[in-house]
């Protein structure tokens, strides 16, 4: 422990501290830019600058360690002054047009200039000027907004590890671009949005699909229905001042029903049907040599990310659709012939956590004579502005239920949105389906948490399942290279790309605490906790729809409607 002064406060530190934790440690706040918590500083906005006694200049607190003796103050009349100057000249060459911007009041320049009191402009000079990316269907990348702060070059390269963006040129001519600065669509990126998720600007976003929606609504031919993902009911609360981890199920369905949706399907029927179709197909390969070790297919983006950079293993990725792709699918065969209504005429919208989905519902291969299972994807936090824009007051909505019959769902679907929910849902009715009989304890607690790799090995009567749980994309490697040499020990592997899980998907309320992520994971195991079933294989609405339509798990009629293919993405864009 080492001993310094901060603002005439004695602090205790730890050695090899940086100033900026130790003066967090005693509830002092210093501004960040740059900063990202668990990764190596960078020091390169120095909004988090501090004078250091004996030192002539500033110091970047978030890169500058502690010692022993130490005399820091965080908010002199210099400091405040230079950190004043810096965010003067981040906003001369920013576009000045918050009233219409994505981020308004959600910007952390914008808050910056309220706590320095910037009421003018100071300089004047030459603007960069850039033209918007907009040729992903999931995302839109907006350099002029950009304020080089670097933060999502560091997320995409040391914690997802694909570097699909970089920094490029000097200077003022400095600019955070794709390689080639060609458009994200034929980039690396495989649109997992957590680059939105810490831009502190709106310089990173998400193609907004409210216009398709609210058109599909006031269209009196379209039957429009929309379902809602496990992640956001733990999420959206919280853009309304709601304690962390609040369920807010009910409220999002009143209000979903108050926009003018004629059904509100909930996505966890799906994750149940799917967990029944996954675990079948676990099953069936390692009972017949099939190809092992088998990945979970949920999450559209792992699966683009194999497609564009191992697509030698794609073997190994389930067939399944995604949840919400089933969904629609069983929504435009089963429920349409069920309602006497035209496949056509439905428009089919699903809430979701992530950025990604927006690709997926795109995919051609998710289509069937060119109607797509999904019609259209809305993030958490474009409902939150859907519902602000019809003036639905959300604190005061009652609480309301799931449509049926695809509204029915168990605890197994509700944990579908942390990392390793998948998994433990998977291994539930695999267990009951190789032994006849449920696991005693349904907990399955060495799946939990937010290690980057977590395994365990579940025996279920004579059968011995060795799995593996992946918690963000960047910890993939490792287990893909042992299966390419062969040496891999496992049978069955769920990836998820975003650290936390849908949880943390890029289509969340964007937040700068990593402890965020934790409390939302409970409120998933709350719900799961508190559910009368919590086998995906005891919902009495899934297996109506087997003996109705779908005959049985992994059946032809559901593998046509439920199962997919996919491409060697690398060999296109190589092309």
């Amino acid at each position: 422990m080492v001993q310094l002064t901060i603002n005439n406060i004695k602090v205790n530190a730890e050695k090899g501290m940086t100033i900026l934790e130790a003066a967090k440690s005693v509830g002092i706040n210093i501004p960040t830019l740059c900063h990202l918590k668990d990764l190596l500083p960078s020091g390169a906005c120095r909004i988090c600058s501090v004078e250091v006694e004996g030192y002539r200049g500033l110091t970047p607190s978030c890169a500058f360690p502690v010692s022993d003796g130490m005399v820091v103050e965080t908010n002199s009349a210099r400091v405040r002054r230079a950190r004043k100057t810096i965010v003067e000249l981040l906003i001369e060459n920013h576009p000045q047009d918050c009233l219409v911007c994505v981020r308004n009041k959600n910007c952390e320049l914008q808050n910056l200039s309220e706590t320095y009191s910037v009421r003018e402009h100071r300089f004047v000079g030459e603007k960069k000027d850039h033209a918007i990316d907009i040729s992903s269907s999931s995302m839109e990348r907006d350099p002029a907004k950009c304020v080089l702060c670097g933060r999502c070059v560091r997320i995409c390269h040391e914690v997802q590890k694909i570097g699909a963006i970089d920094f490029t040129k000097r200077g003022f001519y400095s600019t955070v671009t794709t390689p080639f600065n060609k458009g994200l669509n034929v980039s690396d990126c495989i649109l997992c949005g957590q680059c939105i998720l810490v831009c502190p600007t709106a310089a990173l976003r998400e193609k907004s699909s409210l216009k398709e929606v609210v058109s599909a609504l006031n269209d009196k031919n379209k039957f429009t229905v929309v379902q809602v993902a496990p992640a956001v009911r733990a999420t959206l609360g919280e853009e309304y001042n709601l304690p962390l981890g609040t369920d807010v199920t009910g409220q999002i369905v009143m209000g979903l029903r108050r926009l003018g949706f004629k059904k509100v399907f909930d996505t966890n029927f799906a994750a149940d049907l799917t967990i029944i179709e996954e675990a079948t197909e676990l099953i069936d390969r390692v009972s017949n040599n099939g190809k092992l070790p088998m990945f979970t297919s949920c999450c559209p983006g792992w699966v683009k990310y194999i497609e564009q950079n191992r697509p030698q293993l794609l073997e190994h990725v389930s067939s399944c659709k995604s949840p919400h792709e089933m969904e629609g699918a069983v929504l435009k065969t089963y429920y349409a012939k069920k309602m006497g209504l035209n496949p056509k005429d439905i428009f089919v919208v699903s809430i979701m956590p992530c950025t990604v989905k927006k690709f997926e519902s795109n995919r051609a291969e998710l289509a069937e004579e060119n109607l797509h299972d999904v019609d259209a994807v809305l993030t958490t936090r474009e409902l939150v502005r859907f519902f602000k824009i019809a003036g639905i007051e959300f604190g005061d909505l009652p609480e309301d239920k799931f449509d049926n019959p695809l509204g029915e769902s168990t605890g197994a679907a509700a944990i579908f949105g942390t990392s390793g929910g998948v998994m433990e849902a998977a291994l539930r009715t695999a267990y009951y389906k190789l032994t006849g009989s449920n696991l005693e304890s349904l907990d399955f607690e060495a799946v939990r948490g937010s290690n980057g790799l977590k395994e365990a090995t579940v025996k279920a009567g004579e059968t011995e399942l060795n799995i593996a749980v992946v918690n963000g994309i960047g910890n993939a490697k490792k287990v893909l290279d042992e299966i390419e040499k062969g040496s891999s020990k496992y049978h069955f592997i769920e990836v998820m790309t975003c650290p936390g899980g849908c949880i943390n998907g890029g289509g969340q309320p964007i937040h700068q605490k990593p402890e965020k992520i934790m409390k939302r994971m409970r409120a998933l195991y709350h719900i799961d906790a508190n559910m009368k079933k919590r086998n995906s294989h005891e919902n009495e609405s899934v297996k109506v729809l087997y003996k109705e339509f779908l005959v049985e798990p992994n059946s032809p009629t559901a593998h046509k409607i439920l199962h997919t293919h996919y491409l060697d993405r690398k060999k296109i864009l190589d092309n």
